[in-house]
C-alpha cells in the first residue's frame, strides 16, 4: 500500500543536499527574496511564526533575523538536519511532522508561513485547516503557491497513468477559493514572474490572468476565528 508520508520523506531526504545548495539564493536574490518583507507588513516583530514545510531552514533563518520567534516543521529528517546545522538557526525550534497533522497545540502562533509546501502535502485542504487550528484568532498565513509558468504539474504528471504521487498540484486561484470557503479572508497578495512575463503590463490584467502568468503567487490570508 502506498504510504504518502514515507514516500514524501524519501523524496525530500534525497533532495536535501541539492536543495540546500540552491535555497539561500532563492531567499536572498531569487523568487523568495520579497517574502519576509511582505510578512512584515502584516505581522509585528516578536510574533511567534511557524514555518510550515521549512525544508533546510533558510526561510526560518530570515524570519528569525527580523525578530520573529520561529518554529520550523518538515517531513524530512535530512532537511531538518541541514536546518539544525545552520549556526544562524540556534534559537529556532525544528520539529518533524506532516503539515496536515503537525502535533502542535492550538492557538500557538500569530502567523504561519508555507512557501511551496501545501502542494506537497497529503491533503492541502487538511493542511489549511491545520494551519487554522494552530493560529491564534485573527492570525495570518503567508502561503506561496507555484503558478502555471513554473510547470508545477511536472511533479504530479504520473497521476495520469494512475500512479500514486506525493504532489497535490493546485493553482493559485484554487488555493484562494479553498481558503475563502474555509474561514479565511485575503488581505494581500503579489506575483513572482519570469523575465518574459515581466515585460507585459501586468497591472492592467484581471487578477486571475495575472495569476495564470505567474511563476509563484504569494498570498496573505487572515483567519476569521
Amino acid at each position: 500500500m502506498f504510504n504518502w508520508e514515507l514516500e514524501s520523506e524519501k523524496k525530500w531526504n534525497g533532495m536535501a543536499s541539492s536543495w540546500n545548495s540552491r535555497s539561500r539564493g532563492m531567499w536572498e536574490t531569487g523568487s523568495r527574496k520579497d517574502i519576509v518583507s511582505f510578512i512584515k507588513k502584516y505581522v509585528p516583530e516578536g510574533a511567534a511564526v511557524c514555518d510550515l514545510g521549512c525544508g533546510d531552514g533558510i526561510g526560518s533563518e530570515k524570519l528569525a533575523e527580523e525578530g520573529y520567534k520561529v518554529t520550523g516543521i518538515d517531513v524530512s529528517d535530512e532537511m531538518l538536519e541541514k536546518a539544525r546545522e545552520n549556526p544562524r538557526n540556534k534559537n529556532i525550534v525544528f520539529h518533524k511532522a506532516e503539515l496536515s497533522n503537525c502535533g502542535i497545540q492550538g492557538d500557538a502562533f500569530e502567523a504561519v508561513m508555507a512557501i511551496n509546501s501545501f502542494e506537497w502535502t497529503i491533503s492541502p485542504y487538511k493542511s489549511l485547516n491545520e494551519a487554522a487550528r494552530i493560529l491564534k484568532p485573527d492570525g495570518f498565513a503567508c502561503i506561496g503557491i507555484l503558478g502555471p509558468t513554473a510547470g508545477p504539474r511536472i511533479n504530479s504528471f504520473q497521476r495520469l497513468y494512475g500512479d500514486d504521487v506525493i504532489c497535490n498540484t493546485i493553482m493559485p486561484w484554487e488555493l484562494e477559493r479553498l481558503a475563502v470557503e474555509n474561514g479565511w479572508k485575503k488581505v494581500g497578495e503579489y506575483g513572482v514572474y519570469k523575465k518574459a512575463a515581466e515585460q507585459l503590463v501586468l497591472g492592467s490584467l484581471p487578477s486571475e490572468l495575472q495569476q495564470s502568468l505567474s511563476f509563484m503567487w504569494v498570498f496573505m490570508f487572515q483567519l476569521n476565528k
